[in-house]
């Protein structure tokens, strides 16, 4: 088992069951929709919020993006921290069909997957959070001058990064730029951009 600072707010109890399998720690469902009507469940994520973090892990489907920002926007105190699953196309196994973009949710990512999405947001996991950057932080202007945001293929190239670094691709271009300076710094998301269009020229 990891044991996790933050507590994880994931949308429905299957995800708090496949989280609660390996991690040790406050794991709270939002019972997807619900949490726009449940005052009770906000609160006890603002509360959490002040006290130990939050890391909110939901589906990379637009329905998971809706009920992320709904509590981005809600908890206005407090340490909010995002991790994102990859965009994986198929089905839980309990589903008798895929959801309605057919991306595999939370309770359907293997164990590592998650490990690293939370990792990847500065979850502290059995007592340390992964300090990866080296370099200068990334600005918006650098994404306009890679390319990353402004150009007519700005949003492909985004999806490109994305995919790159194991991130859903409805990350819109101020979500990436908060991952991207966790993850890299400048230096290495130039040389990844240019790696990215190096090889789209050879296709």
């Amino acid at each position: 088992m990891y044991k996790i600072k933050q507590a994880v707010i994931v949308e429905g109890r299957y995800d708090k069951i496949k989280l609660s399998r390996f991690l040790d720690g406050v794991i709270l469902a939002t019972g997807g929709f619900t949490v726009y009507k449940a005052g009770a469940i906000l609160d006890t994520i603002r509360t959490l919020a002040k006290k130990t973090g939050i890391i909110i892990l939901t589906d990379s489907d637009s329905a998971g993006f809706r009920i992320r920002n709904y509590i981005k926007q809600a908890v206005t105190e407090g340490e909010v921290l995002h991790a994102y699953i990859p965009d994986i196309h198929g089905k839980e196994k309990r589903k008798k069909q895929a959801g309605k973009e057919g991306l595999l949710g939370v309770e359907g990512m293997d164990e590592d997957i998650i490990l690293d999405a939370l990792k990847k947001a500065g979850c502290e996991i059995d007592g340390t959070s992964s300090e990866i950057k080296r370099g200068r932080d990334i600005t918006k202007a650098d994404l306009y001058r890679l390319g990353l945001s402004g150009g007519a293929d700005s949003k492909e190239l985004r999806h490109d990064v994305s995919k790159e670094l194991g991130l859903p691709m409805k990350l819109s271009a101020n979500m990436l730029l908060d991952m991207l300076n966790r993850l890299l710094d400048y230096n290495e998301l130039e040389e990844l951009t240019e790696h990215i269009k190096t090889k789209k020229q050879k296709i």
